[in-house]
């Protein structure tokens, strides 16, 4: 029998013990984009190859068990139900899988946003041309200005009839937190779903069914800390009789493992599907992928997401103060309610924010750079006082820049 993997090290705001010891740069602030492999999400990865090597088949069991485990622990950070979460391998597959489901009829009309993550554009676009769907495009422009701007634009499209909405909970490049509970209010008055793309929220951002929204798609390797290719797919449990299973694959049938476990006479092509979330989960998935995703969350369930999302806005408050003072100017929200964990910012007049964003790295400040704009996204581990050190960096940085002879 093996012996049971060490305790997990608790996680603790503002530190990297135990965790993120082994992170070579000054300040990791690119959480938005991928977010660095924990010591503890590194064992048991290799504890579950190491079954594998030694088992074989016989490492399967344990993995089930645990992914089993991990869809209750992912729907109960959502407020969900376990049969409303599936996985799947990204964002984006969360999104085809249930543009691909709706009994679209030709005309219906999709709302989508220009400046969003293409992730939550394209599927849709393609479903347009296969259904013959009218998309609707309204400017992020006017949730910037205020969530009332934002919010009449998305009435004067409701009003002529909208199949459903489609938006991000977070904003990739700005950081803005969307108003996800207005915006399904309105949905639904007016016979519309609303879709989210949670990527940039879920895990730092509270994010919760009581909202309203239908659908929810996440990739696991940004806030919730996991690595590429192991996301979550969220549908409202009322919507599951209305979607057609068009991308089911053998998973997706009730008793799929029958045939291979219990004997003769239980293989068959007519069985029906499944009819909850997991009629979304195709074929094989990635073991090793949710294994670490199962220790990703961790931070987020033992802290709590509520606490994160404080501890990392302190964080950025401080930091913005700072690149503010500096000539940046912030495209961070001014109202608390409306902030996720980034702080974007666009660069001093005359310099290129490409350049800038190499020279920080160089002096080992670790920043995205999406459409121009420096991106700035710590987590829970980070502490306000590698702040100054940003500050300090970025100075020298611009100095440097300022100082090079123009081209």
């Amino acid at each position: 029998m093996s012996a049971s993997p060490p305790p997990v090290p608790t996680p603790q705001l503002g530190s990297r013990e135990g965790w993120f010891e082994a992170l070579r740069p000054f300040a990791y602030l690119n959480h938005a984009a991928v977010s660095p492999h924990s010591a503890p999400l590194r064992a048991a990865v290799t504890r579950c190859m190491d079954a594998y090597a030694s088992e074989g088949i016989g490492g399967f069991g344990g993995t089930l068990a645990r992914r089993t485990a991990l869809r209750g622990r992912l729907a109960a950070l959502l407020d969900a139900g376990a049969d409303e979460v599936a996985f799947v391998p990204n964002t984006t597959t969360g999104v085809i899988s249930v543009a691909q489901s709706i009994a679209w009829k030709p005309g219906d009309r999709v709302v989508l946003f220009r400046g969003e993550f293409p992730a939550n554009t394209t599927p849709w676009q393609q479903a347009a041309l296969q259904y013959g769907l009218r998309l609707e495009w309204l400017d992020l422009a006017d949730f910037d200005a205020s969530n009332e701007a934002g919010l009449a634009a998305l009435d004067e499209a409701l009003r002529v009839g909208v199949r459903l909405v489609a938006v991000s909970a977070v904003q990739f490049k700005s950081g803005l937190q969307m108003p996800l509970a207005e915006m399904a209010r309105r949905c639904h008055e007016r016979g519309a779903e609303l879709f989210v793309d949670a990527i940039q929220g879920f895990g730092a951002t509270p994010i919760s069914t009581t909202m309203g929204f239908d659908y929810l798609a996440a990739g696991g390797h940004k806030w919730l800390m996991g690595v590429e290719g192991a996301g979550l797919l969220y549908v409202r449990r009322e919507r599951m009789s209305q979607l057609l299973p068009r991308l089911a694959g053998w998973l997706g049938h009730e008793h799929a493992f029958d045939f291979l476990v219990r004997g003769p006479g239980h293989l068959r092509y007519d069985a029906a599907f499944r009819r909850d979330a997991e009629v979304f989960e195709p074929g094989t998935q990635n073991v090793l992928g949710y294994e670490a995703l199962g220790v990703g969350i961790i931070p987020a369930e033992t802290l709590g997401v509520a606490a994160i999302h404080a501890h990392v806005n302190a964080y950025l408050d401080a930091l913005e103060r700072g690149l503010l003072a500096l000539g940046f100017r912030s495209l961070r929200a001014p109202e608390a309610a409306r902030r996720s964990t980034i702080l974007s910012v666009e660069t001093p007049a005359g310099l290129d924010p490409v350049r800038l964003h190499g020279e920080l790295s160089a002096r080992s400040v670790v920043c995205g750079l999406p459409d121009g704009v420096l991106r700035f996204s710590p987590h829970f581990y980070n502490h306000v006082s590698e702040v100054q050190g940003v500050l300090d960096a970025t100075h020298d940085a611009l100095t440097h820049l300022q100082a090079l002879p123009r081209s």
